[in-house]
């Protein structure tokens, strides 16, 4: 398990080095997290349940806040390029 952790926020860090939105950062962030989360609910199926569930609300989550960095991040541009 913690080897399957280190893995999954290796892949999110060499996502963040790459040409990558903040919103594709925060859902692959999202969906590692939330699985990870839900992985530790349930037990047999159950666990295979909670841990899909965790992925798909995880990856919901972090795409919206990617999806809003990213807007901040526009509106800044916008702000300095009309200034």
């Amino acid at each position: 398990m913690k080897l399957l952790m280190s893995l999954m926020l290796g892949g999110i860090v060499i996502l963040s080095t790459l040409s990558c939105t903040k919103q594709q950062v925060g859902s692959v962030s999202g969906a590692v997290v939330g699985g990870v989360i839900g992985d530790q609910f349930g037990g047999g199926a159950g666990k295979v349940a909670a841990t899909i569930g965790g992925t798909i609300v995880g990856g919901a989550v972090g795409n919206r806040v990617g999806k809003s960095l990213d807007q901040q991040d526009e509106q800044e541009k916008l702000n300095c390029n009309a200034g």
